[in-house]
């Protein structure tokens, strides 16, 4: 089966849930493809068409960093590029008049709403967004501004679940939660949290199914004793043996010596 297109996926709002995750390499592509893992996300640029080729056959979206577009029409541009990249969606950590600039051209464009990081100096740094009236009003307010710019999604991030719920029933669009429950469409992961190979803050919403750190440790060991066994071997002439040379027929090599100059 082919990948499925944003329609597709908007008519399983409500049917079941969804599943997305930050990849980074192709390695991880391939491993969410292979599981069934329904929506990748990526930054855009040149890892990101290598990840399209990994994973040929999931949803990508790829984002476009924070900054990056100065203008409504520098992000229909980049939009664009990612669509020729191989992306089905961007993620567009932008303002409505970019979000609408893009989505009037076809673009699919994925928002977001609650804790934005990038922009989390306005709400008091990483916090939960929404634990009062006026804030969970103000994520509807946002959410519901995307979908009319023409958005089909938007990641909602720690956003209390009882108001990421209500917001969410209310929407045409997908809601992506990251860390704001499951009556969202979508839960959404970054892959180093499933895995267990990210070395510094685990948030709350973070899930970690495998401890892959301690295995990286122990190929990296692996690694460094190769190469000084190498390196050993060099020095004492061990390397290279016998069966990593080729040889010349004694007879070729004494007519070889005859057309050279003496040493």
């Amino acid at each position: 089966m082919g990948r499925p297109t944003v329609r597709e996926l908007l008519n399983l709002k409500g049917v079941r849930q969804l599943s997305e995750v930050l990849v980074r390499t192709e390695e991880e592509a391939l491993a969410c493809e292979e599981a069934g893992i329904d929506l990748l996300i990526t930054v855009a640029g040149e890892q990101a068409r290598k990840i399209r080729a990994a994973a040929p056959n999931t949803f990508l979206t790829m984002g476009i960093l924070y900054g990056e577009c100065t203008s409504p029409s520098e992000a229909i541009k980049a939009g664009f590029a990612a669509l020729k990249d191989g992306a089905d969606a961007v993620y567009a950590c932008m303002s409505i008049p970019f979000i609408e600039a893009m989505s009037k051209e076809g673009i699919p464009v994925v928002g977001h709403v609650g804790l934005v990081p990038q922009k989390r100096t306005w709400t008091g740094g990483f916090r939960a967004v929404g634990k009062t009236a006026e804030e969970a009003l103000k994520v509807y307010q946002d959410t519901l501004a995307h979908q009319e710019a023409g958005a089909f999604a938007v990641e909602m991030e720690v956003v209390p679940v009882e108001v990421a719920s209500e917001i969410s029933k209310r929407m045409e669009l997908l809601v992506i939660s990251m860390g704001s429950g499951n009556g969202c469409d979508a839960q959404y992961l970054f892959a180093e949290d499933i895995l267990g190979t990210n070395r510094g803050h685990v948030p709350r919403h973070a899930k970690v199914y495998r401890r892959l750190s301690s295995e990286l440790d122990r190929i990296q060991n692996e690694r460094v004793q190769a190469f000084r066994e190498y390196q050993a071997d060099v020095l004492s002439g061990a390397f290279p043996e016998a069966g990593n040379t080729v040889r010349i027929q004694a007879n070729e090599y004494k007519e070889f010596l005859k057309n050279i100059p003496p040493s």
